[in-house]
């Protein structure tokens, strides 16, 4: 089934290209049926390329998902950047009287800053809060997935002397996962992230289950125990070439910029890289609006300020 999207936005050329379904939303104001309504707060400065990569992997899934993209009140972009938001996002203060089934909150090229040197950390905290409210799961990545444990669980994350970039192997910690069901005792995502939290401090918080890592990345998959708040501390969204991209522009500000482990062809950069993730990152975000988003939320999107989850899939 579709995503549902804005007729214009850009990035329905490129997923029609790869065949992915994507309906206008011209068109699918003539179905007959209450699409799943999700809301995409994107903190990224490649706000296209990020959209293609959120909705290519919603797209794979039997429901039909209408997107809303978000933008803070208090966040300005490039002047490119700004004119694609002006056409395209939503400000929070618009919807702040809405409900979502679901919500994704982006990562952002903030890794060393303290979050309360963010210039939009007051808000975002507040974005948080009333997604708590209004939303019936939000799935926080990467950066955003520190900002939203520090936040909700006060969990301060520690900065690598080296960042953690490549394609690592993960395990699976439960054997019938909602959101692991389906994955292979092992599977490969991206990471190029400075932030970490010691496994054993989201161990000691009582309201969160770590469901995948390794000890190379640490935690990668985690979740409250209803199920309202999903934390990926990787990059599934990612393209082949996403790494690739980021190392040709770190190595202009470093020569020495660490290389993307397990990532390169026989480790030459100058190499195609092959995406080996894909089918675990279609998987995890199925599950995801399957039984977190689609089997909770009341049918009444009005009901979901209310709190009401008709399902716990705690592991």
């Amino acid at each position: 089934m579709p995503i549902t999207v804005k007729d214009e936005l850009p990035a329905i050329a490129q997923l029609r290209h790869e065949n992915v379904f994507v309906m206008p939303k011209s068109r699918a104001m003539s179905q007959e049926i209450r699409p799943m309504r999700l809301a995409i707060l994107n903190l990224m400065p490649n706000k296209v390329e990020t959209e293609v990569q959120f909705i290519r992997l919603l797209a794979n899934t039997p429901l039909q998902v209408h997107v809303d993209l978000l933008r803070l009140d208090t966040h300005r972009s490039s002047e490119n950047s700004e004119q694609h938001l002006n056409m395209f996002y939503r400000y929070f203060s618009e919807v702040k009287d809405q409900n979502y089934d679901a919500l994704i909150v982006t990562g952002a090229p903030l890794a060393h800053l303290e979050y309360s040197d963010v210039i939009y950390w007051e808000e975002l905290q507040e974005f948080f809060d009333w997604a708590e409210h209004h939303v019936t799961s939000t799935l926080f990545s990467c950066w955003a997935a520190h900002a939203g444990l520090f936040h909700h669980h006060g969990l301060k994350r520690a900065l690598k002397e080296n960042k953690l970039c490549g394609v690592f192997k993960h395990k699976v910690y439960f054997d019938h996962g909602a959101l692991t069901r389906g994955f292979d005792d092992e599977f490969l995502v991206p990471h190029s992230r400075y932030g970490h939290i010691d496994i054993e401090k989201i161990n000691s918080c009582k309201d969160l289950v770590v469901l995948a890592g390794s000890q190379k990345v640490g935690a990668y998959l985690l979740k409250n125990k209803t199920g309202s708040q999903v934390y990926i501390t990787g990059h599934p969204e990612y393209d082949a070439d996403t790494l690739q991209k980021e190392y040709q522009r770190d190595i202009i500000n470093d020569v020495d910029a660490p290389k993307p482990e397990n990532y390169f062809p026989n480790n030459d950069h100058s190499a195609k890289p092959s995406k080996t993730w894909q089918s675990h990152a279609f998987l995890l975000f199925s599950n995801w609006l399957n039984y977190y988003v689609y089997q909770t939320t009341p049918y009444d999107i009005n009901l979901v300020s209310q709190d009401v989850r008709t399902n716990n899939y705690a592991e």
